[in-house]
């Protein structure tokens, strides 16, 4: 990895951590899904192991392919999350508060607690899935989890305050530079937020536990809700208004992975609320509810693709000469449609008896999932290549 000159450095440039960390989650799904762990909320290392004593021959190099490529992923999360750190906090120091703040473009510093909260769900996963009687413990560990997702929740809240009141104070806001939707970079990272405090909230024994996670999970999903809701408004108003450029064409695609995060939330809400507040699980809400994320996401996924082809954007940014660290924002996006695809199978058909997993129909619905998947990783390491070996040019496109 190259040290990019700091002249070159942004902080969109965290969505190759947050890309990387997507992925390392892509293959913990597969494990989740498909590997039998009736007597936990989520598969484990001993799961795993049990599965290589007593399956079938075939299913050991699945395994081994399975854990390697959620290992390889997680170390370069890691690694690109260490790298932009070091390159933030030195950009911090070279550049001026009124550089960062022209055109409202310090919006994107909302990528850091986005992405410092992706790194506790690759944890858990990693965790998970690779230590041996981790889950015996787990209840010790909620709690610090909570802590830890309590203080990024402050930052997080902190960071766009500042960021908010700036904006109703001074008048400022750009709705030229801003015809797209980029500014929903927030909303993402409350929806990020969220659903870290669901999944505690959703697995938790612990009533205390489980209804703090369920709080806090509620409290941002609603903040994301409500954001969600003002920001798209101005952004599509702009648009509409003064048209899209093509570097910022990738922000119709940010709306995918707030639908995945928040239909995962609902989710982890139904199941938290199940087993702590005894509240009867709806099977055909939870096809519905799946269903209506999914149709949006297809929806969103299909406008955003014809409008970069038309603009040139996969020709110029990802082919071609053409160098943006929003280019990143393609990764995540095709991540939670795989995430939320594995949603919409387990719980919308499966749980309702429409599907049996592990037949061919079964199989047939998971094959664009993993095209997706694949499409993904590909278009990560090819980012990586393009933006990353080399120095950065002195000006970068945003």
């Amino acid at each position: 990895m190259s040290k990019t000159p700091q002249q070159g450095y942004h902080p969109l440039y965290f969505l190759a951590a947050l890309g990387a960390g997507g992925l390392t989650v892509t293959f913990f799904l597969y494990f989740m899904f498909l590997v039998p762990h009736p007597e936990t909320p989520v598969v484990t290392a001993d799961d795993l192991i049990k599965l290589w004593a007593t399956g079938a021959d075939w299913v050991r190099p699945l395994i081994i392919l399975g854990i390697a490529g959620m290992l390889a992923m997680a170390v370069m999360h890691l690694r690109l999350l260490i790298w932009n750190l070091l390159q933030y906090r030195r950009w911090r120091r070279e550049i001026s508060l009124e550089q960062l703040q022209s055109g409202n473009k310090d919006v994107a510093l909302m990528t850091i607690p986005l992405t410092l909260t992706m790194t506790i769900n690759v944890l858990f996963a990693v965790g998970a899935a690779t230590i041996p009687g981790l889950w015996s413990i787990a209840e010790y560990l909620f709690p610090g989890v909570l802590a830890v997702l309590i203080v990024l929740g402050a930052f997080a809240l902190r960071m766009y305050g500042r960021y908010l009141a700036r904006l109703v104070v001074t008048g400022s806001f750009d709705f030229i530079g801003n015809a797209n939707l980029g500014q929903m970079m927030p909303i993402f990272a409350f929806a990020m937020i969220a659903v870290a405090f669901a999944a505690p909230g959703a697995m938790s024994q612990n009533q205390a536990i489980n209804a703090i996670g369920l709080f806090f999970a509620i409290f941002f999903l609603s903040l994301a809700a409500l954001l969600g809701l003002v920001k798209l408004v101005v952004g599509v108003n702009s648009m509409f208004r003064h048209g899209l450029t093509a570097s910022a064409s990738p922000s119709l695609w940010i709306l995918i992975p707030i639908l995945t995060l928040s239909g995962i939330t609902l989710v982890r809400l139904i199941m938290g609320l199940h087993h702590g507040f005894d509240l009867e699980v709806p099977k055909p809400a939870l096809f519905v509810l799946t269903s209506v994320v999914l149709s949006l996401e297809i929806l969103f996924g299909l406008l955003g693709y014809v409008v970069m082809r038309r603009l040139g954007y996969f020709r110029d940014y990802l082919h071609g000469e053409q160098k943006s660290p929003g280019a990143y924002s393609l990764i995540c996006p095709g991540v939670a449609f795989f995430v939320f695809g594995w949603f919409w199978i387990m719980f919308g058909l499966v749980g309702n008896d429409i599907v049996t997993p592990l037949t061919p129909v079964f199989f047939v619905l998971m094959v664009p999932l993993i095209l997706v998947q694949w499409k993904s990783l590909e278009t990560l390491l090819k980012l990586n290549r393009k933006l990353l070996r080399k120095p950065a040019p002195p000006h970068v496109v945003i």
